[in-house]
């Protein structure tokens, strides 16, 4: 009987059991690989070893970390954390790694989402978000497309994520969604003239815009426009 799966010569996964809670004392230990992008969705481990794409995932998420987390610190909105922040819900049956997580300082405050410290109990040392954060943006890649326009959405909205931004830049058009929270499932976020959507969590509109550098390669501007 096989008690481990080997991927490559990176990433083995221990036979995991008891579902969530046994994943989640493995993604928290030191045995968990430091490589790859590795979920628990449903009572499924979902592993991608793929490299990120510079320009069409890097960049992207560079630029929105850099105006959300601008809003985010001069309003002191709450938290922004960014790459290997790791977000687990067990009502939902759900620990992911998205690529921007923003929670509020009312969901610390009321406790819909706490900080889990690490084991050794050491000042200031986290490893885990538990509970649903206000706000996801996920930035597809080849090898995530159905899991980020279906799988993951469907039980971020379970969890009770309050807004799901997506972005796909890879293909001719880009395309930015934002996402709210509805009775069962999410909803297109308002739209207006100028193509901005209305995100309540920031309480600000938002365009992605795309254009090319000096060197003809892409770049891209969150346009943030106030509420009126």
């Amino acid at each position: 009987m096989a008690t481990a799966v080997l991927i490559g010569e990176q990433i083995e996964i221990p036979a995991i059991s008891h579902g969530l809670s046994e994943f989640r004392r493995w993604a928290t230990s030191d045995e968990f690989p430091e490589a790859g992008r590795i979920d628990f969705i449903a009572g499924r481990i979902e592993v991608d070893m793929s490299p990120e794409d510079l320009h069409t995932h890097g960049i992207p998420k560079t630029e929105l970390v850099v105006v959300i987390g601008s809003r985010v610190r001069q309003r002191g909105l709450g938290e922004l954390y960014t790459d290997r922040a790791r977000v687990a819900c067990p009502p939902t049956d759900l620990s992911v790694e998205p690529d921007i997580v923003f929670v509020s300082n009312e969901a610390l405050d009321e406790g819909r989402v706490r900080l889990v410290p690490k084991s050794t109990g050491a000042t200031d040392r986290y490893i885990e978000l538990e509970g649903p954060p206000d706000l996801i943006v996920e930035i597809v890649s080849d090898s995530s497309v159905r899991k980020d326009t279906e799988r993951l959405p469907e039980r971020y909205c379970i969890a009770g994520v309050r807004e799901y931004w997506l972005v796909d830049a890879r293909g001719r058009d880009l395309i930015f969604h934002i996402h709210r929270h509805g009775e069962s499932a999410y909803e297109p976020a308002p739209r207006d003239d100028e193509l901005f959507q209305y995100s309540a969590v920031l309480d600000s509109w938002y365009r992605l815009d795309r254009t090319r550098n000096r060197h003809g390669r892409l770049q891209y501007t969150l346009q943030e426009k106030a509420s009126a």
